[in-house]
């Protein structure tokens, strides 16, 4: 079963992803994809956080670009942590939306069994071409995952909501 949570910035999507996998996964170890590349030291703090939350419940993987190839080798549930943040390596990484896209759709097919995603686009418009991109992306990758999910949870305030 796919399962799609997604909420912002700290509303909690995170630790009720985990929860819902580590419930979900019974005596299997699940995987923890982090997507995440570190690029400043608040960053490596808010992953050091996640860390050591999860300690030795998941098996971690962390690869930031390669995201279909990665899952393609998981024999146990995943959780991917988080899709933004490889929206945002991707386009980093001058990789186009088509591509971006099409991979997204692809890992959508593999039996993956959760994913997260910050929720970008209930802000202001960005003032610059690349957020716009960015928010844009990140709204279409909302909408194909949500398509091939089963369940969708939105989050805020550390609570989620089921959507589908």
């Amino acid at each position: 079963m796919k399962t799609l949570f997604i909420g912002g910035v700290k509303s909690g999507k995170s630790r009720l992803a985990e929860t819902y996998i580590l419930e979900s996964a019974g005596t299997n170890k699940p995987y923890y994809l982090a997507t995440n590349e570190l690029f400043d030291a608040e960053m490596a703090a808010r992953v050091a956080v996640h860390r050591q939350r999860r300690q030795a419940l998941f098996t971690t993987i962390e690869e930031p670009l390669q995201l279909l190839k990665t899952l393609q080798t998981c024999q146990q549930p995943v959780l991917v942590e988080c899709i933004t943040l490889w929206l945002n390596n991707a386009l980093y990484h001058q990789i186009s939306d088509t591509l971006i896209l099409l991979e997204l759709e692809a890992v959508m097919r593999l039996p993956v069994s959760l994913v997260v995603q910050n929720e970008v686009g209930m802000g202001v418009i960005p003032d610059n071409a690349l957020a716009r991109q960015f928010v844009d992306l990140s709204g279409k990758a909302a909408q194909l995952m949500a398509q091939y999910c089963d369940r969708v949870y939105f989050c805020s305030a550390g609570l989620k909501m089921q959507m589908k």
